[in-house]
């Protein structure tokens, strides 16, 4: 779906009535927005040593040892989400679930593509990310 944001189709083929007005797509976009970068910055919990100990500040829990297995489960729940959100995007783009929607030429099309491919890796890698986690965390040592 194509939204149209203060007068703009982006070169997508609309039909001007089924277009939602500005005051409903500003608002979802926004919040589409935050919500993505809320989703995001989480993931650098998974990274080396930020998803070990909860940070000082946050009350009860602060400064406490993470359990490996209350970042891993949301992690990869959250990775194959995802990925399953982005799977018709992609399949339309190679035809499988239809051509998707039409823009007004090939330069139109390409922007958006380029534009959305970097959510399609999200999932993948969130997934990729939690098992280098649970390799870390989970793993047993072997020591000589």
């Amino acid at each position: 779906m194509a939204f149209r944001l203060l007068g703009g189709e982006c070169g997508a083929l609309v039909d001007e009535e089924t277009m939602p007005s500005v005051w409903i797509s500003l608002p979802y976009v926004l919040t589409l927005s935050v919500l993505t970068e809320a989703l995001g910055l989480l993931c650098f919990g998974l990274a080396r040593g930020l998803g070990e100990v909860a940070p000082g500040w946050l009350p009860f829990i602060g400064g406490k040892r993470i359990p490996p297995y209350a970042a891993i489960i949301p992690a990869t729940l959250g990775g194959l989400g995802a990925t399953v959100f982005w799977a018709p995007t992609l399949l339309s783009w190679f035809g499988v679930l239809g051509g998707g929607e039409g823009f007004a030429n090939v330069w139109w099309c390409t922007l958006a593509r380029v534009c959305i491919a970097p959510g399609m890796l999200w999932g993948p890698m969130t997934l990729a990310l939690t098992y280098a986690y649970y390799m870390r965390r989970c793993r047993p040592t072997t020591r000589r």
